[in-house]
């Protein structure tokens, strides 16, 4: 969760630090931002319930065919209005909860999405259909691009729920993730009373949701080249499952029974939530299962999959081990990425705790190896630095390189617990942009994965739509291929990338938000896309 108000400062202050001393960047933008407390707040006037702002000032509507009126459509029901935006990891993991209680009371409440953008690419209605499909919503959503309605409200963080009863009012405000419970108590609570009041409806409604189609793939998330064993590992993300390939992209196997579930045991009828990133060690493939908060152990010999750590429930407690925790005991916060080190172990870019993590295989431990846990950019000591949900990792035996998706970064660590993180592009958590250049004069957004290549890091500038390249040593960035505008007459590149992986010289691309894999040829910079055959889509 962060505080909106900042994206305005940040945007001048940089304007005012141009040409001053790389120190006066770090003093003032990568100290630490205090977060607005997660918990109830409240929404009132001289004491009294105010009535609810209309949703006046909206782009544009998902999953209804006309715009929704608090005050005429849904008059007589209980609204969660959910303010969200969908990079924001704490508001992913209130979808969820929101799901549990739409389905707990599907007569009584209607949960509407105000979706007030926070990067550039997520003020695009069509960019906010697909993260709507991507992450199976299944509520109404208006765009909000210049958060009009987020002033009305008077927002200052993402996440914030606001409740409003049955005649209109706002009766609860909550900030941050994890306010299930009292969300639930208070619904209760106003069904009681307006049911006794007869102020109540509680015929269904019905919205004309948005439809995904069958494709072989549903928004991939990243992806692993296998050169030796000529494979390739694909996280279907949306499909929740593990799609097998030779690296010309003919089936060999898929791991996943296609729906969300946490099943173990054969492919065929294990189950996954939004599987993210993936590592090789033998014939073992380690899966970050994001949604089910664990690492998982595909044996692809065998053909069956076993949990490794986590507990398949999400950990959402500020996490500091003072020593390596059993890691089948040991909850987690959404892993998004794995990798090998050269030590052998594990390591884990822990996008909901904004921190990196350790699994030591050979003792079955878990442990953090950096990240205070403070969602922000700061250079510091391995456990001290601030992170802002890492979310792509890669090395090149020497240093992890870290994809730095909040503040549109790339970070840098050495191995062995000892020595400092340091920053090779980034400048904060509302400094973004689309700027080739070097060090400082470098803007990115929202980048999602690295790969480091022969001396440079390639990177998934996700919403910029383009992979750009990175020297670690001098931190010059410039784009390698994609960002044609949308009106190409075969459309862009690519759509959000949000994994990468190298072999023989081809980097294979997780072109999410466009259903595909992309190969980039490194030498000529061509792009085709890979023709997968034998890879049936899920049925919907």
């Amino acid at each position: 969760m962060y505080d909106a108000p900042t994206a305005k400062r940040g945007i001048w202050f940089r304007l005012l630090i141009i040409g001053a001393p790389v120190a006066l960047l770090v003093a003032y933008l990568f100290m630490p931002r205090p977060q607005a407390p997660a918990g109830p707040v409240f929404f009132t006037q001289d004491g009294k319930s105010q009535q609810a702002p209309e949703l006046d000032g909206g782009a544009g509507w998902v999953n209804t065919d006309k715009p929704v009126s608090i005050h005429k459509d849904l008059k007589g029901k209980i609204v969660v209005l959910d303010f969200w935006t969908f990079c924001c990891i704490n508001c992913i993991h209130t979808l969820p909860d929101l799901a549990k209680i739409e389905k707990k009371y599907a007569d009584q409440v209607v949960v509407i999405g105000v979706h007030s953008a926070k990067f550039k690419a997520e003020k695009s209605t069509d960019n906010i259909r697909k993260a709507v499909l991507r992450y199976q919503i299944r509520h109404p959503v208006v765009n909000d691009p210049e958060q009009k309605i987020w002033d009305l409200y008077g927002c200052q963080s993402w996440p914030t729920l606001f409740v409003i009863d049955p005649e209109g009012n706002v009766v609860n405000a909550y900030q941050g993730e994890g306010n299930y419970e009292d969300l639930d108590a208070v619904i209760g609570k106003l069904i009681e009373k307006h049911r006794k009041a007869k102020t109540l409806d509680e015929k269904p409604l019905h919205f004309a949701l948005e439809h995904e189609l069958e494709q072989p793939l549903n928004f991939p998330g990243k992806v692993l080249a296998d050169a030796k064993s000529n494979r390739l590992f694909i996280a279907d993300s949306t499909n929740h499952r593990i799609v097998i390939t030779d690296l010309d992209g003919n089936k060999i196997d898929i791991a996943g029974a296609g729906t969300p579930g946490n099943v173990d045991g054969p492919f065929a009828s294990a189950k996954f939530n939004d599987p993210q990133g993936m590592a090789l060690k033998d014939e073992i493939l380690y899966v970050a299962d994001r949604k089910n908060h664990e690492i998982r152990a595909l044996d692809l010999r065998a053909k069956t999959v076993d949990r490794v750590a986590g507990t398949g429930v999400q950990d959402r407690e500020d996490r500091f081990l003072r020593e390596p925790a059993p890691a089948r005991k040991t909850g987690i916060n959404s892993p998004w990425d794995v990798l090998f080190g050269p030590d052998g172990l594990l390591y884990i870019a822990m996008a909901g705790d904004h921190q990196i993590w350790t699994l030591d295989l050979a003792t079955r431990k878990l442990d953090i190896y950096a990240g205070s846990g403070r969602e922000n950019i700061l250079d510091d000591s391995l456990r001290m630095a601030n992170f802002a949900q890492p979310s792509g990792l890669t090395t090149d035996g020497n240093e992890l390189f870290v994809a730095d998706s909040e503040v549109s970064g790339v970070r840098a660590m050495p191995f062995g617990k000892r020595g400092s993180v340091r920053t090779i592009v980034g400048l904060g958590l509302f400094i973004f942009g689309d700027q080739d250049g070097k060090g400082s004069s470098v803007l990115l957004q929202h980048a999602l994965a690295v790969q480091y290549v022969d001396g440079k890091i390639y990177v998934a500038d996700t919403y910029n739509s383009k992979i750009k390249v990175l020297d670690p040593r001098t931190s010059e960035c410039t784009t390698f291929v994609g960002g044609e505008p949308e009106v190409k007459p075969n459309g862009p590149t690519f759509n959000e990338p949000g994994g990468l992986s190298y072999a023989n010289g081809k980097l294979y691309v997780a072109d999410t938000n466009a259903h595909r894999i992309r190969i980039v040829d490194l030498k000529t910079k061509a792009v085709t896309t890979l023709q997968l055959t034998g890879v049936p889509p899920v049925p919907k």
